[in-house]
């Protein structure tokens, strides 16, 4: 007796000593126990890229030589004052200048339109379990090798070989799309070549960006101290080019200082605020966020139909032709998602479950940037088809357009003329039609696999603040990485 006595008021000496945060560990049991910090074996080259690589890819990431008409770069809808994306629900490409919320058509060239989409933001995308890019995973890694370059992308056969991973395959399609990059057909030899489907080959889009990059000496010079087999211009190809932006990439855009890394690593609660712990807690568990939001990374690479609403001219989907009915211009505003890729009915509106990290810093949310409010996107999962019900095209972010030109067929040919004015107004109904049309509104609504779920506004609450503890607070600003200048001479993307 006298014994046991002693032992336990030894234990509770201990107990009485021991630091808070011991203490805490043991009142709150780790939701994520099983889940391993960032590491540089998560990442292409063991996140140790070629440092003359990756210096060669920032500059091609800023150049807007890599556009057709040498007016867009990357960075125009990826940039690092903005989190690695452009803070709107859907960027504005070819014919408009600036940056963000800020950017706007060129006063002498009416833009294409909008990009159908929202701009992803770059974070951790250089890591290996990013296996398949875009909202639909259109590009992506085929063990099959169904295509001679290990990828299957909408280039199919024409993609060439030697690409390093699936973000240096996705950096060559933003230049062939007429709408963000490449302008339209009669204005460059790019947009040309995209438009007769010459894509690969001595004649095709990417041996003439190629070209252009050849004939720089400056960039000669790095693609010689970048590659082992360039030893002159003529050896340049766009394959090195989008594996130097890939290695950029990753090396740019690993946002691994969050207070969610320092607690991976550390195990220690403190580093997380109470309401952050709450909501890890709660995200991990009983939310049930992690369902589809798994891992470090917070995705489990799946698509997914949640009923996010359709804001923006969509991509031409579908068989309704109640727009074209109201309006005359021929075009259809649906967006099919992970459909586009596989043909399977069963997943029409599935988009790929993007990664949270800094999320906080990456609104617009959801494929089209319905949300421009994290508390609503949050909201939106707790119900998707009463949020869709409900959802106002307001929420987004959509710059009014003022001038738009659109491609006409005339027998088989091509051309593109300016949006008349006076019948502007019904062009721009497309950016609301999808959501302001029941029948439209139905299909996604009976296509969402997400059920109710109920959460208090304090559990909310605690949910965001664990979100937030998802930003790398370096991220804020990493205008660091914008270079002064480029080997083009042309100005940096701003």
């Amino acid at each position: 007796m006298k014994t046991r006595k002693l032992l336990t008021l030894s234990a509770a000496a201990l107990l009485a000593a021991a630091p808070l945060t011991v203490l805490a560990t043991a009142a709150e049991a780790d939701p994520v126990a099983g889940l391993a910090p960032v590491a540089d074996s998560d990442f292409h080259d063991d996140g140790r890229p070629d440092q003359a690589k990756v210096r060669l890819g920032r500059f091609l990431f800023f150049d807007k030589v890599l556009s057709g008409n040498r007016n867009i770069a990357c960075a125009t809808c990826h940039h690092p004052t903005l989190a690695a994306a452009d803070g709107v629900s859907l960027s504005l490409g070819e014919g408009a200048r600036g940056l963000g919320t800020e950017r706007r058509e060129d006063p002498g060239t009416p833009l294409l339109g909008r990009v159908p989409r929202n701009a992803p933001a770059l974070h951790f995308l250089g890591a290996r379990e990013f296996i398949a890019l875009t909202h639909d995973g259109r590009v992506e890694v085929d063990p099959a090798r169904t295509w001679p370059s290990g990828f299957w992308t909408p280039a199919r056969e024409q993609l060439p070989e030697g690409l390093d991973n699936a973000l240096a395959a996705q950096a060559l399609f933003p230049v062939l799309s007429n709408i963000e990059m490449a302008g339209h057909k009669g204005e460059n030899a790019v947009a040309d070549a995209v438009a007769l489907n010459r894509l690969g080959g001595q004649d095709g889009a990417w041996a003439i960006l190629a070209r252009r990059l050849q004939k720089i000496p400056e960039y000669v010079d790095l693609f010689v101290e970048a590659f082992p087999e360039v030893d002159q211009s003529e050896d340049i190809t766009i394959v090195q080019a989008a594996n130097a932006i890939a290695a950029f990439q990753t090396t740019a855009f690993r946002p691994d200082d969050s207070p969610f890394d320092r607690y991976l690593r550390s195990r220690d609660p403190a580093v997380l605020s109470p309401a952050a712990r709450r909501g890890m807690a709660l995200f991990y568990g009983d939310a049930g966020c992690a369902a589809c939001h798994s891992g470090k990374f917070q995705t489990d690479h799946r698509f997914h139909a949640i009923a996010m609403p359709q804001i923006g001219p969509g991509k031409s989907d579908g068989w309704d032709r109640s727009y074209w009915r109201a309006t005359g211009y021929a075009a259809r505003v649906e967006d099919f998602g992970r459909y586009r890729v596989t043909f399977r009915p069963e997943d029409r509106y599935r988009f790929r479950t993007p990664s949270l990290r800094n999320v906080e810093l990456t609104g617009p949310w959801g494929h089209a940037g319905s949300y421009a409010s994290l508390e609503a996107v949050v909201r939106h999962h707790l119900d998707p088809v009463a949020a869709l019900e409900r959802y106002d095209a307001r929420e987004g972010a959509l710059p009014r357009l003022q001038r738009v030109i659109e491609p006409r067929a005339t027998g088989s040919r091509l051309s593109h003329e300016a949006v008349n004015p006076a019948r502007l107004a019904d062009y721009l109904r497309r950016d609301t039609w999808a959501q302001e049309t029941g029948a439209l509104r139905r299909e996604l609504a009976e296509a969402n696999e997400l059920p109710p779920r109920s959460l208090s506004d304090a559990q909310v609450e605690d949910l965001l603040a664990f979100l937030r503890a998802l930003t790398d607070p370096r991220s804020r600003d990493l205008s660091a990485l914008v270079p002064r200048r480029v080997p083009s001479g042309l100005p940096v993307a701003d």
